[in-house]
This record gives structure tokens, sequence and C-alpha cells, in this order.
């Protein structure tokens, strides 16, 4: 007796339907564009046959028609009188018996069923796929994150190695997410980091690697502040004020220079906000970080002078170098002007790239700056 809603036997063809339908669920789901994919398993599929045909060459086709639904594998063979290699070659007799009119020099192209695949050439195409799937993803991520170089992002800590103290954090969602790595030198003294919390980060690079793209982040890149004020002050997003240049120094303080071309614009009230909301938005997220806020000035004098502030300065003489300053202040603003272990005049050299030779109007010294004078060292900005 018959067996009632008898299942259909399994057999080893690639259903081409199946094939198409899969690809569309890739695509959605991850992303991968079908073009991509296909390309992949064709290869796939040539790489499996040859796997098991040690003597073939390039005389495998695959077609995939997404229209008919119909995915098709296909051997060129050339007709001669006399076969060396089985694999690429077949005889007029046996040409025949597939095309009656073959003649000698002809190529005949022969129908590769997928099912007389061999087990290992199975796993072979599979490997394939996945690996082909596995540089797709990882080439969108990369994609994605390297347009994003010198912007600011937010992630998730996912780890604290416990010896280094680098940080790993998520940032992205979904299938374009991925790891970050915050080494410890790019961390700000002083702040801890645990598992779970929320972090504002400057990406300073995006390498291929491996494993993926590889995304270097800083909470300690000057980057970082500019970013910050670019997203709190609207004006510096639109280009109304222009950040001229910052020096750093990370977790204590920051001096950033800014100016505008618009004569009704005040750039400093506008990075310091009202009642000093906006400055002190970022001052929270730097955990406390004093930022001094100075005008540019195309005048060397003049912004010498602005940069070393909070201290009151006398004159600034700029020497025949061009490249360094002798700076008189009163008495009792000296140790301020210098600042503690010499942040300030540090900070300022930094910002403005001038020598700063700085001189009490007690005993101002000679013309010429002395050896210990501060240098300037990475003038300028350095957010990018």
């Amino acid at each position: 007796m018959a067996k009632r809603n008898a299942k259909p036997q399994k057999t080893n063809e690639l259903d081409g339907k199946e094939f198409f339908a899969a690809i569309d669920m890739i695509e959605k789901e991850k992303g991968i564009p079908k073009s991509y994919m296909v390309e992949k398993i064709t290869q796939a599929l040539i790489t499996a046959y040859k796997r098991d045909h040690e003597g073939a060459g390039d005389n495998i086709t695959v077609d995939a028609n997404e229209e008919r639904g119909e995915v098709r594998m296909f051997v060129k063979k050339d007709v001669v009188e006399t076969v060396d290699n089985e694999f690429t070659e077949m005889s007029l007799d046996e040409a025949r018996l597939k095309l009656p009119h073959a003649e000698l020099g002809d190529v005949i192209r022969i129908e590769v069923k997928t099912r007389d695949f061999g087990r290992i050439a199975a796993q072979t195409a599979r490997q394939v796929i996945i690996q082909g799937m596995r540089e797709a993803e990882r080439g969108m991520i990369y994609d994605e994150f390297s347009s994003k170089e010198h912007e600011l992002l937010t992630g998730v800590v996912t780890r604290v190695d416990p010896r280094s103290g680098a940080v790993n954090l998520r940032i992205g969602s979904g299938n374009e997410a991925t790891e970050a790595f915050l080494a410890a030198g790019e961390q700000v003294r002083g702040e801890s980091y645990r598992e779970g919390d929320r972090l504002k980060v400057y990406v300073v690079e995006v390498r291929r690697s491996t494993k993926g793209p590889q995304v270097l982040i800083s909470r300690t890149h000057p980057g970082l502040v500019k970013r910050l004020f670019e997203l709190e002050v609207p004006e510096i997003y639109d280009g109304t004020v222009e950040v001229k240049s910052i020096a750093r120094e990370a977790g204590s303080r920051t001096k950033l220079a800014v100016w505008s071309a618009d004569s009704n614009v005040d750039p400093i009230g506008a990075c310091v906000g009202p009642r000093g909301q906006r400055v002190n938005n970022i001052v929270d997220e730097l955990k406390g970080e004093k930022v001094d806020i100075i005008k540019f000035s195309e005048d060397p004098a003049e912004y010498v002078a602005a940069a070393l502030s909070p201290a009151d300065v006398i004159s600034v003489d700029t020497l025949d170098d061009g490249k360094s300053c002798r700076v008189v202040v009163p008495d009792e603003q000296l140790s301020l002007a210098i600042g503690k272990e010499g942040q300030n005049a540090r900070l300022a050299a930094k910002l403005t790239g001038f020598k700063i030779d700085i001189k009490p109007a007690s005993n101002p010294g000679p013309d010429e700056p002395k050896e210990d004078a501060v240098v300037a060292e990475d003038a300028g900005a350095d957010e990018e």
C-alpha cells in the first residue's frame, strides 16, 4: 500500500529559486549587494568543481539568471583528434553524441549538474561563500567608518583590560557596528571607565586588518574639543565662527583661538553662550577640563597677548626671526602668565606658534629670548 503524503526526495541539485531567495535575504539582513554575492558564489562553484577535477582550467563558466531562476554551470571542451586532457578536450565521436553536427576544432559547452559535486567540493564552495560574506561585511564597515575619520562618535564600553587599562568600545549600530580600541595613551588621566558607559570619542584613524577594520579612537586629541564646540555652537558648525587653533593638555586645560569674518558676531561670546551654558556643557563632557577661549588676530603681538590670558600683558615685542617674542607682564602677574609648571605659557606657545619669553616689568631683560623660553611645539589646531 502506497504511503500517503510522501515527501519529495531531496537531491544535491542547486535550486535556482532558493539560491536567489537566499541572496535576497542576505542583502536585506546584511546589506551586502546582490551582485557581490552572485560573483562570490559563482567563484565558489567554480572552485568547488576544480577541486574535484584537477585538470580543469579556465574553461568553467557559471550562468546565474535571476529572471529565469536558474543557476547553471558549463564546462567548455575543444573537439580534437587525440585527447590529452579529458577535462578540457573531447574526441569527435564523443562530441557528436552530444552535438551530431560537431566538427574538429569546435568548442562544445557541456552542462555540469551541481549534484555531481563531491562532499569536499561542496565544503569548499560553502567556505568561499562564507568568506565572501565576511569580506563584504568588513568592507562595508571599513567604508562606513573611514568616512568618519576626524569625527566625533559615541560608543559603549564593552571591556576594560585590567592590566593595560585599554578600553574596547562598540560604536555604530546594527550590521555597521564595530569594535573600537581606546589605548591607555589616548585616555585622559584621571578618567575611569566601566562596562556599559557611553563615551564620546574622536576617530583618529581607520585601518584595514585581517580581522576587519580597526578603528583607532582618542579622548585626548585636540580634535575632540573642536568637534564638541561644533556640536554646541551653531555659529562654528555653519562657519560663521572659525576655530583657528587649539592647544590642549588633556584633562587639565585647553586654549581655543576663534575668529569671525562677520564684524557683527562676537566669536568668544558665541562659544561661551548665554550664561556660559555652551562652554559649561563642553567642560562637563571633558570632566572639568578648563577651557580658555581667546580671539584670534593676524597681529602677532595682539594674538600672543590674548593667548596668555588670564594674565594681563604690558607689551609684546616680536623679534627678527619672526618666530620669537618677548612679553612683559606686571610683576604680580608673572606667575599667572607662566602658569602652574609653565602650563599657561606652554599652551600659549603651542596655540600661537611663537617662542615666548616672559619677563616682569621690573626686569624686562635683554632683547633676545633666553634658552629657557617656552617653545611652540606642534602649533595649530591639530584637529585633523
